[in-house]
């Protein structure tokens, strides 16, 4: 799937857009369902298992910015976990062994999506190595305008993590802008037309800013990791279902161990259920809220 240009600019930058890989029809449905959880969060008034909401949500204007573990609550999100070709670009970057490990699906709608601070996935989830990546699904083009991931080159070879801790000492999923630990301004986005995909590495400083755009932006998220890289917060459902993550090659017994920084999300964030919910720990933000 992947060019040696394309394997060399996600080792240099720690983010590549790999375009078309999903067909029309297959973007189509995946609009059509998603329509549909909307529509039907308009009888939903709090944050729950499949919904995360924006603080503006109402029955008559249904605002969702997330759904949880899409992949749990219909076939269409379910099938891109073994989608061969995303597969593949996977098997590209690290061999042949690929376990899953979760999904979400950010909705910035047209005028109001809210923005993800600056962060990095690895601040979530340490494994024992870093061979992770998120795949974003785009549903819909995305330009500068409409807040694509934004990603800072090279931030996924820093020698250390990021401190994602707010001014209490509690995890919050985010960093704070005014230590000026990176140079935001080196940001760059990954844009592309609907059906691509992104790929970006667990140590990838990125965030995104709001949709202020009159155009959705939906990024359905994967996240995937090697098989040998296990997590580092154990595995509370078991080994059986730990392998049955499995989504090509074989499972190991034998965690490969590689020398990569290390700070735990802990103590909790005070507010749980999604990163907009931790970062709300966070004092000071980068990105300004979209107007109402």
């Amino acid at each position: 799937m992947l060019t040696q240009a394309q394997k060399d600019e996600y080792d240099r930058v720690g983010a590549i857009v790999v375009p078309d890989v999903l067909s029309p029809a297959e973007v189509a449905e995946l609009r059509a369902v998603t329509d549909g959880f909307v529509e039907r969060a308009r009888a939903v008034t709090a944050h729950d298992a499949i919904y995360d909401l924006e603080d503006s949500h109402s029955p008559a204007q249904p605002r969702v910015r997330r759904i949880k573990a899409p992949h749990l609550h219909d076939a269409a999100y379910a099938a891109l976990v073994r989608h061969p070709k995303i597969v593949a670009v996977l098997q590209d970057l690290w061999g042949p062994d690929i376990r899953f490990d979760t999904a979400k699906l950010n909705l910035k709608s047209a005028g109001f999506g809210a923005a993800v601070e600056w962060h990095q996935d690895w601040a979530f989830y340490p494994h024992t190595n870093d061979d992770l990546a998120a795949v974003g699904v785009m549903m819909d083009d995305m330009a500068l305008e409409n807040g694509p991931l934004l990603i800072l080159p090279g931030s996924h070879k820093d020698p250390v993590v990021h401190d994602h801790h707010g001014e209490d000492g509690r995890f919050c999923g985010a960093m704070d802008p005014g230590k000026r630990e990176v140079d935001y301004a080196a940001a760059v986005p990954l844009t592309g037309r609907a059906g691509s995909i992104t790929v970006h590495h667990v140590r990838a400083v990125h965030g995104s800013a709001p949709n202020t755009s009159n155009r959705d932006r939906r990024l359905l998220l994967f996240q995937f990791r090697a098989a040998d890289a296990w997590p580092l917060l154990g595995f509370p459902e078991g080994m059986e279902a730990f392998d049955r993550l499995l989504v090509a090659g074989n499972p190991t017994l034998t965690p490969r161990l590689t020398a990569v920084p290390v700070k735990l999300p802990l103590p909790p964030a005070e507010k749980q259920g999604s990163i907009y919910e931790n970062q709300k720990g966070l004092k000071n933000r980068f990105f300004a809220a979209a107007a109402e």
